[in-house]
């Protein structure tokens, strides 16, 4: 009987963190593969992305940047957003110049917040968000259209879309994470196929 609850648990938590920005980080490159199948990037650009993010990341970390601000870093299709709370204007442009540096990075959108960095429950509720704002995005009903291939990031109540889609897309996609609680403001970071 405990057996069947801890397995019940799991399954739970699996599909959770499957739903959540912790899924690529959680199951490497099983995700990778899995989000490639449906993703109109090539599999190189996937990878390129992933690249980008640790490159940046890693300079900012080298820079000790990484203890004076809370820094999210995504990249689409080489699109990188950064998003999170800065203390200073000063700080909030450094962390956009470390970006722009990569050479794989076409364009930036520096998205961070002048702000002390958020706290824990605050992050939290972020994740919850994102995972939301996904699953909501299941019941876009559009022929060929696969809510994968839509990249949600949470900050503080703002949700970021990120994607390679079609207009028609873009306006459910959008409909869907305005009409989710706790979503206070989206930002479309769309690159659009037509």
């Amino acid at each position: 009987m405990m057996t069947k609850r801890w397995l019940a648990l799991g399954i739970l938590l699996n599909t959770a963190l499957l739903l959540s920005a912790c899924a690529p980080v959680m199951f490497g490159g099983v995700a990778t593969t899995a989000s490639v199948a449906h993703d109109r990037r090539t599999t190189g650009s996937v990878i390129e992305d992933q690249a980008i993010e640790l490159r940046i990341g890693s300079a900012l970390r080298d820079a000790g940047i990484h203890k004076q601000a809370h820094v999210n870093i995504t990249s689409y299709n080489g699109i990188v957003l950064l998003s999170g709370e800065a203390p200073t204007e000063d700080l909030r442009s450094r962390i956009g110049e470390f970006a722009r540096r990569d050479e794989k990075a076409r364009r930036v959108h520096n998205e961070m917040v002048l702000a002390a960095p958020s706290s824990f429950m605050t992050r939290s509720s972020d994740a919850l968000l994102t995972t939301r704002v996904k699953a909501a995005l299941l019941s876009v009903r559009i022929d060929g259209f696969d809510a994968t291939r839509v990249k949600v990031v949470s900050e503080n109540g703002t949700v970021f879309l990120m994607g390679l889609v079609h207009h028609s897309e873009a306006a459910a996609v959008t409909g869907e994470a305005q009409s989710i609680g706790g979503v206070q403001r989206i930002v479309k970071l769309f690159e659009y196929l037509d």
